[in-house]
């Protein structure tokens, strides 16, 4: 190889580099088609019951149940706090089990039944496990609570039902909402103002009135 073919080569390897280099320093929107170009998303007609309310929409299958609630009911109590699954702020009740809301489709719950923080109490009637939280201070900054209160209404009920927890000594006799009971139960709702201690005051308040 002679010396000028050899300094060609090197003029085109580092021209190619540069070429590359600028194409990856492209704005993303110059490889994404124009808007009016892309394929509609595919969408599904989605029935729920939600608070006591029938309603039909049309949704992107890929629309969370928490975005559908947030979005399109416009019921933001239910709050988007990790949206992993991991600190239980969008709990809501689905056929009055709770659930992380963030981490199931609203298409998998057509026909369900779904109860957020709004459908529990109202200001002028409020559900127990409201005013415990209000009488106990268990609220705190107050956004997570929306998913504390319905983990906690359903935990309770959970106990009442007999569903087995890791703390329970003998899982064959009945569960007792007992502090530790709950804490373990609770476990999957995170509470960075820390207000943990009040939170369990308040749900053994309500338990004491329901026994």
């Amino acid at each position: 190889m002679s010396q000028n073919e050899l300094q060609v080569s090197r003029r085109g390897v580092i021209a190619g580099g540069t070429v590359g280099v600028a194409a990856t320093a492209l704005p993303a929107e110059a490889a994404t088609p124009p808007l009016q170009d892309r394929a509609a998303p595919p969408t599904m007609p989605v029935t729920l019951k939600v608070n006591g309310k029938t309603s039909r929409l049309d949704l992107d299958t890929r629309t969370t149940l928490l975005d559908a609630l947030r979005e399109h009911w416009k019921l933001t109590g239910t709050k988007k706090g990790c949206d992993h699954g991991q600190c239980g702020a969008c709990t809501v009740l689905v056929d009055g089990r709770r659930i992380n809301s963030c981490l199931t489709l609203a298409v998998m719950h057509d026909g369900d039944e779904i109860t957020t923080i709004e459908g529990l109490g109202k200001p002028d009637d409020l559900h127990p496990m409201q005013a415990a939280f209000i009488k106990h201070d268990g609220y705190q900054c107050g956004y997570c609570t929306p998913g504390q209160i319905c983990s906690a209404v359903a935990v309770l009920d959970e106990i009442k039902r007999g569903v087995p927890s890791h703390v329970q000594a003998d899982i064959t006799g009945a569960a007792q909402p007992t502090a530790m009971e709950m804490r373990e139960r609770m476990s999957g709702n995170i509470c960075r103002c820390g207000a943990y201690s009040n939170i369990i005051e308040a749900m053994s308040d309500v338990a004491g009135a329901e026994a």
